[in-house]
């Protein structure tokens, strides 16, 4: 199994930043068509930021972006390819070399060449907040050619209320460690920080919660 480690406030702040300067470049590149709002998710807003010990992909961001198109004039591909091209376009600007696209995010990757490694990452996906209080996100279906689509994620992962419980009940520390444990039992790509922070807070909720009602 491989181990995992904290990343600091400190070290993880002024790369914070430069991101959040990459990001409103972006809003910039794609105010003629919509605008958004942007919120960092899961362990990126909780401190609780991870990396490999002695591994070579370094740490990452989890973001969240929620356009603002009430009248539905643009599509899900629409609106991906708007947003997925701005980063293309200004990503190099702030230290991004590499973009990629897999089935729920948009990834870049600050890359150190001289040392072949990640030096850290960001995950961003493109959501909208329904009145029912569920969340959509755009999905990419990858076949003889990519698609995207509008799709509702699992209630699973609303997990806000049950992180305030945890916090309440004092059970921040068996988040961590727990959190840590499951990063280094993942051998999954596919499954990013942000899934496996939503199934860790799950299940420290739903197995503390049992033996204290």
């Amino acid at each position: 199994m491989r181990e995992f480690e904290y990343v600091s406030r400190k070290e993880a702040a002024p790369h914070k930043e430069n991101l959040i300067n990459l990001v409103k470049a972006v809003q910039k590149e794609v105010k003629p068509y919509f605008t958004f709002r942007f919120d960092f998710i899961g362990s990126s807003s909780r401190n609780m930021i991870t990396r490999e010990v002695n591994g070579n992909i370094g740490y990452d961001f989890d973001l969240n972006i929620e356009p603002n198109d009430p009248e539905e004039k643009y599509s899900a591909e629409q609106i991906h390819s708007l947003i997925f091209e701005a980063f293309q376009k200004h990503k190099d600007k702030y230290g991004y070399s590499k973009i990629e696209n897999s089935t729920s995010v948009i990834t870049i990757k600050a890359v150190d060449k001289v040392n072949c490694r990640v030096e850290h990452s960001c995950d961003i996906a493109i959501v909208y907040h329904c009145s029912n209080g569920q969340q959509q996100y755009i999905r990419c279906y990858k076949g003889w050619r990519l698609s995207y689509r509008w799709e509702y994620r699992d209630k699973a992962y609303d997990i806000d209320e049950k992180l305030q419980w945890i916090e309440e009940n004092k059970l921040k520390q068996q988040l961590r460690d727990q959190y840590l444990i499951n990063k280094g039992r993942n051998n999954n790509p596919e499954k990013h920080s942000r899934t496996i922070f939503a199934e860790t807070v799950n299940n420290i909720y739903n197995e503390y919660r049992y033996w204290r009602r």
